[in-house]
């Protein structure tokens, strides 16, 4: 695509960072087919290529208007159209870049700075699992619309971490709201791995992911998370950097909400520019691994530890199992299959949703929020390919997607790594 870029932002970082994305878009269209906004919109403008023409506008000097705004504020950035772009053009960074251009030149109503303030400093409050609990606590007599995100209170056992020491160590980023909402994914995390003789640890010091920030166009505030995060980390992580040995150094920075994980393997992108984190922030990014990826190593270790074992590959499945593969993982970090492959390994039946598997569920972190209307027609829409597959559970592997599906059914909705841990022996 033949751009050209106005005199303010020619030679800017964002400026020439749009630009070679833009002129890697032939404007086929092909991404329109996978986009869920346009697919129950039908407006060019709310899908990849009516977006990608609404920023290359501004960015040529044209101003953007509230109706440019709505438009890609309705984006989920499910990064379903960069899976499919035969051309690679990365438009999750342009999205990301076109919003905040806008945002500086379109005054949002006054409700909706309230909604986007409230989320970004709420969210990742420690305020926030006190708020949590007490909306637990009265969950029965508070509006639909919050007790949609606010899960029944979790057992003593989602408390339980294991006590053993081990040799190999990994770090665990525990998230802003996985502690409070489900907090069982993160003590079934450290079961499963405790079970294969790795111990796993969680920096007091280390928050948000910088995803919640970022998604609500504060960059600053995004790259601040950021940083904690790395000098939480960096002790260590700087012993094996500097000599490849284990012993109290992690050997990898694992992470079980995939969402988190698409952010923290872009620190190296995020903070490039940073002269005194750059090459830190890029050092984490290749630590960095989702749970489905760090695992599959350690299966030797972990099925003779698991009950109820299959006598032989004919017999009866454990369980049969619904997977709903989140966008961050099948789009942001193009992992696909590898959680199916584990759990058919440990003696699982899983199965996709026969049709759409690869359309968002319409969480998107705070989109369920910000675009109710539209977050739950994805969310039935879902529903409705993965329900009749009949399974015991659906499982999922971020946070967001997991509380958003179970919303809307009596089917337990769980992180797959749940249903690992309930296997173990005891």
């Amino acid at each position: 695509m033949q751009t050209t870029l106005s005199a303010e932002f020619k030679g800017t970082r964002d400026g020439d960072a749009a630009d070679a994305i833009l002129r890697k878009c032939v404007h086929c269209g092909f991404c329109t087919a996978t986009c869920p906004t346009y697919q129950l919109l039908g407006d060019e403008l709310d899908g990849p290529r009516g977006r990608i023409y609404l920023i290359k506008k501004v960015l040529e000097g044209d101003q953007p208007s509230r109706a440019t705004q709505l438009h890609l504020d309705r984006c989920l950035t499910c990064l379903n159209c960069e899976t499919t772009c035969p051309s690679g053009v990365q438009y999750g960074r342009l999205v990301e870049i076109g919003r905040r251009i806008v945002d500086r030149r379109v005054e949002r109503p006054a409700t909706e700075r309230a909604a986007r303030q409230v989320l970004k400093e709420g969210l990742t409050s420690s305020l926030f699992s006190p708020a949590m609990k007490l909306g637990q606590v009265l969950r029965p007599f508070v509006p639909a619309v919050l007790k949609d995100k606010v899960p029944a209170r979790a057992s003593a056992r989602a408390h339980s971490w294991p006590k053993h020491p081990h040799e190999r160590k990994v770090l665990l980023l525990a998230g802003c709201v996985q502690p409070a909402m489900l907090p069982n994914i993160n003590s079934a995390t450290a079961r499963v791995l405790d079970a294969c003789g790795v111990e796993t640890i969680v920096a007091d010091r280390a928050g948000c992911c910088g995803a919640i920030r970022l998604h609500l166009n504060d960059h600053a505030g995004a790259l601040a998370d950021m940083r904690r995060n790395i000098d939480a980390w960096w002790p260590l992580v700087e012993g094996l950097e500097r000599d490849g040995s284990s012993g109290r150094w992690v050997e990898a920075i694992v992470m079980n909400a995939s969402g988190c994980g698409s952010v923290v393997k872009d620190y190296g992108h995020a903070l490039a520019h940073d002269p005194l984190y750059a090459e830190r922030a890029r050092r984490i990014s290749a630590l960095t691994k989702d749970l489905s990826e760090y695992l599959p190593a350690l299966l030797p270790k972990l099925k003779p530890r698991l009950g109820r074992a299959r006598p032989a590959a004919a017999a009866p499945a454990r369980e049969r199992l619904a997977f709903h593969p989140p966008c961050s993982l099948q789009h942001g970090q193009q992992l696909r299959g590898s959680i199916e492959a584990i759990l058919r390994e440990l003696g699982f039946e899983v199965h996709l949703a026969p049709n759409e598997a690869h359309l968002c569920c319409g969480s998107a972190g705070t989109y369920s929020v910000l675009q109710p209307v539209l977050s739950k027609q994805l969310r039935d829409r879902k529903l409705a390919n993965l329900l009749p597959l009949g399974a015991q559970a659906i499982v999922s592997a971020n946070v967001g997607c997991i509380q958003h599906l179970q919303s809307a059914t009596s089917t337990p909705v769980r992180h797959w790594i749940e249903v690992v841990d309930d296997a173990l022996l005891a």
